[in-house]
């Protein structure tokens, strides 16, 4: 067994553990004694929230840990999405990075892909900022992933 993990949870905060939505009527720590798939809620993205094609790639991965038993849905979607996301964006960076993401996702590891996806966000912003990326690739991305959020 790995070591144990010991979250602290503030009043009316929620948790998301294995599928299931845990919400606190007080301040509490709770400790996982073993492996398991969790997200603290201010790691959760709203659907409202998913606007941009990386917000959107989140989202899609947040579900394969939100919703285990539409996990293989959800992976296909997020595969798929990769994909046209590896064919728009020009950014070596955000090009290597999103194939690193992929092999998590495809390994298991969308947690860590979440917080990979987090990290492009800026470098996202600069490229949509820049019009690097053009409004017609980021539409039809929005139109793929649209039936999913």
């Amino acid at each position: 067994m790995k070591s144990t993990l010991r979250i602290s949870l503030k009043s009316g905060e929620r948790i998301f553990v294995n599928g299931a939505v845990l919400r606190v009527d007080r301040k509490v720590a709770i400790e996982f004694l073993n492996d398991v798939t969790f997200l603290l809620e201010n790691h959760v993205l709203q659907p409202e929230d998913a606007n941009t094609p990386l917000k959107q790639l989140y989202f899609i991965a947040q579900m394969i840990l939100i919703n285990p038993e539409g996990a293989e849905q959800s992976t296909a979607m997020f595969r798929k999405s990769v994909i046209m996301l590896l064919n728009c964006f020009r950014n070596d960076e955000v090009l290597a990075e999103l194939k690193r993401i992929d092999g998590l996702v495809a390994s298991g590891r969308a947690f860590d892909a979440l917080k990979a996806i987090r990290g492009l966000y800026a470098t996202e912003d600069r490229i949509l900022n820049s019009e690097e990326m053009p409004a017609a690739t980021i539409e039809q991305i929005r139109r793929e992933i649209a039936p999913w959020r």
